[in-house]
């Protein structure tokens, strides 16, 4: 072998040497990095390897791996760290996507970044702008309350000099830092919490702080960049995040204001819709003559409500006159009260009941269809008034004229619901009230022509006014007597009016369209027996002729001897003239034989069932009460007067 030989094969041999010496010497420390041993145990096989005595030599390659393995290491533990940093602000990222909960997203940002950095204590405050100072918004691992319910000025604290400078900050020792406004409350807090190493990073939007994202210590601890960048990410991914939050809340407000507008306009275009319903309704109830509780019974189901027309008397005094003078609806308690008016007159008011809340609109249509009311009534008032004036003016004929062709009375009766082929009766009404002069008088005097004109209509009768008072010509229902009618009259006109109204009847008249003079000797009838009436002082009382018999002879100023005797013993004079009988002549002599029949056959010359025959007769004609005292009375005087009136026919 040649020496160049020798000496490769040297150097091959030494390389070799050192190259199992180098594996042998990082053999051990490969092991620790596959199990992840912690830095110290690095040092384990440099001093067994002294401690063996081992050469320098392997000593020294020993330290060289050492040093390379130690460099790897720390390089794979930056690299997991990295990437755990990765994952957070990714896990981060992903739960500000979906958004759902700002508080939630916010203290999954403290955590992490608490974890990460393996401080004791995350917080995060934000700016107040309306009050204007800072407040903690979410804490991780403190354990103060009174930290966590710091309130700052703006521009104290560590957390001030990040939100001036709007730069990262940092100080290894709190309270041995003047870089920043040390303040009590700020100290107190932070003592309380015991912190000493704070790290603070601005939470921007644009070039504005909102708010500081720090990350603390109890201990003293310098931070390293890369842990002030990774806070710097945390806190741009909070920043995002209550940005994100307000652009949902203002595009929530905004879609809620959109809803609010939606449902304004919807409700305004069915308050439209309403009104022009209401509208419709009023028009064609004006025009197919309905009356006022039409129109409430149609606002009722446009408002949805219940609303009544009432007279003035039921309506509060006050707010019908504010209605009045203000010419608008005004609310009462829980009820709108819409005065119904004519050129300043109340005629009633429309209620809607039990409906505080009442939209403008909805306002105006109860005061359009109160309006309404108002032409309605004027337009009732004046068809009753000129109605009134046609039934006063008929009567009036039937009073006045008495040539008036039947045929023509009732026509004009039959056109005013009457019937003068129906059994009627004279009412004479007079008010008994004392005026205090001329004008109140005829002003009372016109409130009872207008009570009768109303009465007379709803009983399909006539009235007038007359002789300084009222004159009614009513039909008599079967069953009824004049009687129980001029009582009721009274009642109803004193109701009407407020006064005492006396009333006296005649008795009742058939066909008055046929018998026109009948009619007025009916009305002459009815004035003596309300002259009666006054005489006795029975004001505001009504009663008839045939209640007072030959009392109101006496009683009436002018006495009516020949009606009376009429009404006492007619019949039976009409029957003897038809008949040619003696009834009259009979019970003439029954009564001078003292209501003997045995003695009036003998006075009569006739056999006593003649006699008994006759008063029979009479029974059924004049009734059956006809012996009664206080009819004998009556139908001797009757006799009597009816023989002093002229010759007795044999």
């Amino acid at each position: 072998m040649s020496s160049d030989q020798m000496q490769s094969a040297e150097r091959s041999a030494a390389v070799t040497g050192a190259a199992a010496q180098q594996s042998s010497a990082e053999a051990p420390f490969l092991e620790l990095l596959a199990r992840g041993a912690s830095a110290d145990a690095y040092e384990q096989p440099v001093l067994l390897a002294r401690a063996d005595g081992r050469p320098a030599e392997a000593i020294a390659g020993l330290e060289h791996a050492k040093v390379l393995a130690l460099r790897v290491r720390a390089e794979l533990e930056g690299r997991r760290r990295r990437e755990a940093e990765l994952s957070a602000l990714f896990e981060t990222a992903h739960d500000l996507a979906g958004l759902r909960d700002l508080d939630a997203v916010l203290q999954a940002i403290v955590q992490r970044a608490r974890s990460l950095l393996g401080t004791d204590i995350a917080y995060l405050s934000l700016n107040d702008p309306a009050r204007g100072d800072t407040y903690m918004r979410v804490t991780e691992g403190s354990v103060a309350a009174r930290f966590q319910q710091l309130r700052l000025g703006m521009g104290e604290g560590l957390g001030g000099l990040v939100a001036q400078t709007a730069r990262p900050y940092v100080t290894d020792d709190y309270f041995k830092d003047d870089r920043f406004q040390h303040t009590l409350t700020i100290d107190s807090g932070v003592r309380d919490e015991g912190l000493v190493a704070i790290l603070g990073v601005p939470l921007m939007l644009g070039h504005r702080v909102i708010g500081v994202l720090f990350a603390a210590d109890r201990r003293a601890r310098v931070f390293e960049r890369e842990q002030i960048a990774l806070l710097g990410s945390f806190a741009a991914l909070a920043a995002a995040a209550i940005d994100t939050a307000n652009l949902l809340t203002e595009t929530r407000a905004a879609l809620a204001g959109l809803e609010r507008a939606n449902e304004i306009i919807q409700d305004r275009s069915g308050v439209i819709e309403r009104a022009s319903d209401i509208h419709d309704r009023l028009a064609e109830l004006v025009l197919r003559g309905g009356g006022v509780h039409d129109v409430a019974a149609a606002v009722s189901q446009v408002l949805d409500g219940v609303v009544e027309f009432t007279e003035i008397d039921a309506a509060p005094a006050k707010a019908l006159e504010a209605s009045r003078v203000e010419g608008h609806a005004v609310r009462h308690r829980d009820d709108w009260i819409a005065g119904v008016a004519a050129g300043g007159e109340l005629l009633g008011a429309l209620v809607l009941r039990g409906h505080p809340g009442l939209d403008p609109v909805d306002q105006r249509t109860l005061e359009r269809a109160a309006m309404v009311t108002s032409l309605l009534l004027l337009a009732r008032r004046s068809a009753a008034e000129a109605e009134q004036r046609v039934r006063g003016e008929l009567l009036d004929d039937l009073l006045d004229a008495r040539d008036r062709d039947p045929r023509l009375l009732r026509e004009r009766a039959s056109r005013l619901d009457a019937d003068l082929d129906a059994t009627h009766v004279v009412l004479a009404a007079r008010l008994d009230g004392t005026a205090a002069d001329a004008d109140q008088a005829a002003a009372a005097r016109r409130r009872l022509w207008s009570a009768a004109s109303h009465l007379a209509g709803t009983r399909h009768g006539l009235a007038a006014a007359r002789d300084g008072g009222t004159v009614l010509l009513l039909p008599l229902d079967p069953g009824d007597t004049a009687t129980d009618l001029a009582r009721r009259t009274a009642t109803q006109l004193g109701s009407a009016v407020h006064e005492a109204v006396t009333v006296g009847a005649s008795a009742p008249v058939e066909k008055p369209a046929a018998r026109p003079d009948a009619v007025v000797a009916a009305y002459e009838e009815g004035r003596r027996c309300l002259d009666a009436l006054r005489l006795l002082g029975r004001t505001g009382d009504g009663a008839a002729t045939e209640d007072f018999g030959f009392l109101g002879l006496l009683l009436a100023g002018d006495r009516d001897i020949g009606g009376f005797v009429e009404r006492t013993i007619g019949q039976l004079v009409r029957y003897d003239e038809r008949r040619g009988t003696d009834l009259l002549r009979t019970l003439d002599a029954y009564f001078a034989c003292a209501m003997s029949p045995a003695r009036t056959k003998d006075d009569l010359h006739v056999h006593v069932n003649t006699v008994a025959q006759r008063l029979e007769r009479v029974g059924r004609l004049l009734g059956a009460d006809w012996q009664e005292p206080g009819r004998v009375l009556e139908i001797q005087l009757a006799l009597r007067l009816r023989r002093l009136a002229g010759p007795v026919q044999p």
